[in-house]
Protein backbone atom coordinates (compact mmCIF):
# COMPACT_ATOMS: atom_id res chain seq x y z
CA UNK A 1 0.00 0.00 0.00
CA UNK A 2 2.01 2.95 -1.11
CA UNK A 3 1.79 6.16 1.02
CA UNK A 4 0.88 4.64 4.12
CA UNK A 5 4.38 5.74 5.51
CA UNK A 6 4.51 9.41 3.63
CA UNK A 7 6.21 11.74 5.61
CA UNK A 8 7.88 9.46 8.17
CA UNK A 9 11.57 8.47 8.35
CA UNK A 10 12.17 5.25 10.28
CA UNK A 11 15.60 4.11 11.57
CA UNK A 12 17.55 0.93 11.27
CA UNK A 13 20.19 0.06 13.79
CA UNK A 14 22.43 -2.24 13.03
CA UNK A 15 26.29 -2.96 13.17
CA UNK A 16 28.74 -5.78 10.93
CA UNK A 17 27.39 -8.93 11.03
CA UNK A 18 23.77 -8.07 9.76
CA UNK A 19 21.98 -10.75 8.06
CA UNK A 20 21.79 -8.97 5.06
CA UNK A 21 18.10 -9.59 3.54
CA UNK A 22 16.84 -8.71 7.16
CA UNK A 23 18.29 -5.50 6.72
CA UNK A 24 17.58 -4.99 2.86
CA UNK A 25 13.48 -6.68 2.28
CA UNK A 26 12.28 -4.82 5.41
CA UNK A 27 14.31 -1.63 4.71
CA UNK A 28 12.41 -1.74 0.97
CA UNK A 29 9.09 -2.35 2.53
CA UNK A 30 8.41 0.79 4.34
CA UNK A 31 10.46 3.22 1.63
CA UNK A 32 7.69 1.45 -0.83
CA UNK A 33 5.32 2.51 1.43
CA UNK A 34 6.56 5.96 1.67
CA UNK A 35 9.09 5.79 4.02
CA UNK A 36 12.48 8.03 3.95
CA UNK A 37 14.96 5.16 5.96
CA UNK A 38 18.36 5.85 7.72
CA UNK A 39 20.55 3.33 8.72
CA UNK A 40 22.27 4.10 12.18
CA UNK A 41 25.35 2.39 13.54
CA UNK A 42 27.69 2.63 16.35
CA UNK A 43 30.69 3.69 14.07
CA UNK A 44 30.15 5.79 10.61
CA UNK A 45 31.09 4.39 7.16
CA UNK A 46 30.25 1.20 6.22
CA UNK A 47 28.93 -1.74 7.76
CA UNK A 48 29.54 -5.46 6.64
CA UNK A 49 26.46 -7.43 5.90
CA UNK A 50 26.65 -11.38 5.89
CA UNK A 51 24.25 -14.41 4.72
CA UNK A 52 23.93 -17.26 6.69
CA UNK A 53 25.60 -15.33 9.75
CA UNK A 54 28.65 -16.30 8.25
CA UNK A 55 28.75 -16.03 4.43
CA UNK A 56 30.11 -11.86 4.10
CA UNK A 57 28.04 -10.31 1.46
CA UNK A 58 27.82 -6.50 0.69
CA UNK A 59 29.21 -3.06 2.62
CA UNK A 60 26.15 -1.16 3.36
CA UNK A 61 26.94 2.63 3.75
CA UNK A 62 26.16 3.85 7.30
CA UNK A 63 23.76 7.42 7.03
CA UNK A 64 24.53 8.55 10.63
CA UNK A 65 26.13 7.24 14.22
CA UNK A 66 23.64 5.94 16.76
CA UNK A 67 25.27 8.42 19.33
CA UNK A 68 24.59 11.34 17.28
CA UNK A 69 20.91 10.46 16.34
CA UNK A 70 17.72 11.94 18.17
CA UNK A 71 14.45 9.88 19.08
CA UNK A 72 12.57 12.83 17.79
CA UNK A 73 13.77 12.30 14.81
CA UNK A 74 12.15 8.84 13.64
CA UNK A 75 8.62 6.85 13.65
CA UNK A 76 9.70 4.09 13.69
CA UNK A 77 13.20 1.63 14.64
CA UNK A 78 13.50 -1.74 12.82
CA UNK A 79 16.56 -4.08 14.87
CA UNK A 80 17.41 -6.61 12.26
CA UNK A 81 19.03 -9.77 12.70
CA UNK A 82 22.30 -11.78 12.41
CA UNK A 83 23.92 -13.62 15.63
CA UNK A 84 27.19 -11.19 15.57
CA UNK A 85 25.33 -7.66 14.55
CA UNK A 86 23.26 -7.72 17.90
CA UNK A 87 26.39 -8.97 19.87
CA UNK A 88 28.12 -6.01 18.94
CA UNK A 89 25.18 -3.48 19.36
CA UNK A 90 24.12 -4.77 22.95
CA UNK A 91 27.90 -3.94 23.80
CA UNK A 92 27.40 0.08 22.49
CA UNK A 93 26.29 2.08 25.29
CA UNK A 94 24.78 4.65 23.05
CA UNK A 95 22.79 2.00 21.02
CA UNK A 96 21.04 0.76 23.81
CA UNK A 97 20.12 4.26 25.15
CA UNK A 98 18.16 4.50 21.69
CA UNK A 99 16.53 1.73 22.20
CA UNK A 100 15.91 2.34 25.69
CA UNK A 101 14.19 5.67 24.46
CA UNK A 102 12.56 4.74 21.45
CA UNK A 103 10.40 2.16 24.25
CA UNK A 104 10.23 5.48 26.11
CA UNK A 105 8.50 7.50 23.89
CA UNK A 106 6.17 4.85 22.86
CA UNK A 107 7.00 4.95 19.13
CA UNK A 108 6.87 0.97 17.33
CA UNK A 109 9.60 -1.18 16.80
CA UNK A 110 10.24 -3.90 14.73
CA UNK A 111 13.21 -6.54 15.45
CA UNK A 112 13.31 -10.13 14.06
CA UNK A 113 15.91 -12.85 14.45
CA UNK A 114 19.17 -12.04 16.84
CA UNK A 115 18.20 -8.45 17.01
CA UNK A 116 16.24 -9.64 20.50
CA UNK A 117 19.54 -9.68 22.01
CA UNK A 118 19.31 -5.82 22.10
CA UNK A 119 16.25 -5.47 23.66
CA UNK A 120 17.40 -7.98 26.34
CA UNK A 121 20.38 -5.77 27.08
CA UNK A 122 18.52 -2.55 26.84
CA UNK A 123 16.33 -4.03 29.47
CA UNK A 124 13.04 -3.68 27.69
CA UNK A 125 12.11 -6.83 26.82
CA UNK A 126 10.84 -7.94 30.63
CA UNK A 127 6.84 -7.93 30.14
CA UNK A 128 6.59 -8.28 26.29
CA UNK A 129 5.26 -11.32 24.13
CA UNK A 130 7.40 -11.59 21.51
CA UNK A 131 9.61 -14.37 19.15
CA UNK A 132 12.77 -14.74 17.95
CA UNK A 133 15.45 -17.20 16.32
CA UNK A 134 14.64 -20.69 17.98
CA UNK A 135 18.45 -20.32 20.11
CA UNK A 136 17.75 -16.91 21.52
CA UNK A 137 14.27 -17.99 23.49
CA UNK A 138 15.74 -19.28 26.21
CA UNK A 139 17.44 -15.86 26.84
CA UNK A 140 13.95 -13.90 26.33
CA UNK A 141 12.60 -15.76 28.64
CA UNK A 142 15.25 -15.38 31.36
CA UNK A 143 15.09 -11.58 30.70
CA UNK A 144 11.14 -12.01 31.92
CA UNK A 145 9.49 -11.91 27.92
CA UNK A 146 6.19 -13.97 27.21
CA UNK A 147 8.25 -16.18 24.23
CA UNK A 148 5.56 -17.69 21.67
CA UNK A 149 6.77 -19.42 18.06
CA UNK A 150 4.83 -17.43 15.63
CA UNK A 151 5.51 -15.97 12.21
CA UNK A 152 5.02 -12.74 13.24
CA UNK A 153 3.83 -11.17 17.41
CA UNK A 154 2.47 -7.85 17.80
CA UNK A 155 2.63 -6.63 21.36
CA UNK A 156 1.74 -2.87 21.69
CA UNK A 157 3.79 -1.77 18.87
CA UNK A 158 6.63 -4.01 19.51
CA UNK A 159 7.09 -6.46 16.18
CA UNK A 160 8.46 -9.69 15.91
CA UNK A 161 9.43 -12.29 13.75
CA UNK A 162 11.70 -15.71 13.95
CA UNK A 163 14.14 -15.23 10.78
CA UNK A 164 14.26 -14.95 7.31
CA UNK A 165 11.46 -17.48 6.42
CA UNK A 166 9.02 -15.15 8.14
CA UNK A 167 10.07 -11.93 6.42
CA UNK A 168 7.33 -11.05 4.32
CA UNK A 169 4.65 -11.34 7.14
CA UNK A 170 7.25 -9.44 9.27
CA UNK A 171 7.74 -6.22 6.49
CA UNK A 172 3.55 -6.43 6.23
CA UNK A 173 3.01 -5.40 9.65
CA UNK A 174 5.98 -3.22 10.53
CA UNK A 175 4.86 -1.12 7.94
CA UNK A 176 1.19 -1.48 9.24
CA UNK A 177 2.70 -0.72 13.21
CA UNK A 178 4.55 2.48 11.54
CA UNK A 179 1.45 3.77 9.83
CA UNK A 180 -0.08 3.23 13.19
CA UNK A 181 2.05 5.69 14.98
CA UNK A 182 2.91 6.28 18.34
CA UNK A 183 1.27 3.89 20.92
CA UNK A 184 0.63 6.26 24.63
CA UNK A 185 3.09 5.00 27.03
CA UNK A 186 1.85 3.99 30.58
CA UNK A 187 5.21 3.50 32.37
CA UNK A 188 8.14 5.99 31.81
CA UNK A 189 11.19 3.96 33.07
CA UNK A 190 13.95 2.12 31.57
CA UNK A 191 11.48 -0.84 30.82
CA UNK A 192 8.82 1.47 29.55
CA UNK A 193 5.63 -0.31 27.44
CA UNK A 194 3.34 0.94 25.32
CA UNK A 195 -0.20 0.58 24.59
CA UNK A 196 -2.87 1.07 21.99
Amino acid sequence: MAGELQGKTIAILAADGVEQVELEQPRQAVERAGADTELLSIDSGEIQAVEGDLKPTAKVAVDRKVADASVDQYDGLILPGGAVNPDKLRSDEGALRFVQEFFKAGKPVGVICHGPWTLIEADVAKGRTLTSWPSMRTDLRNAGANVVDEAVVTDQGLVSSRGPQDLDAFCEKIVEEFAEGEHRVHDAGATARATR
